[in-house]
């Protein structure tokens, strides 16, 4: 991955943690952050792997088709 590349993706997963309210909720407390990201790993080691990620992307995609559907155009505000 080139550097440009890493870079964006980085910012990302940044936003992500900010979509989830995380930022928020620790208010912006890099350790208890990087302590919470430690035991989703843990969880993802300790247990069915696929049923957690399985249950973690479901909520996830609700949540992006939501943000999708609340940014597009309404017939009136397109007119």
């Amino acid at each position: 991955m080139q550097r440009r590349e890493r870079t964006h993706h980085l910012i990302e997963l940044g936003g992500l943690v900010t979509k989830a309210g995380l930022v928020d909720l620790t208010d912006d407390d890099r350790a208890a952050l990087l302590g919470g990201l430690l035991e989703l790993a843990d969880q993802l080691k300790d247990t069915g792997h696929a049923d957690v990620l399985a249950r973690w992307r479901h909520r996830g995609r609700h949540v992006f088709e939501a943000d999708a559907q609340s940014d597009r155009p309404t017939r009136e505000s397109a007119t």
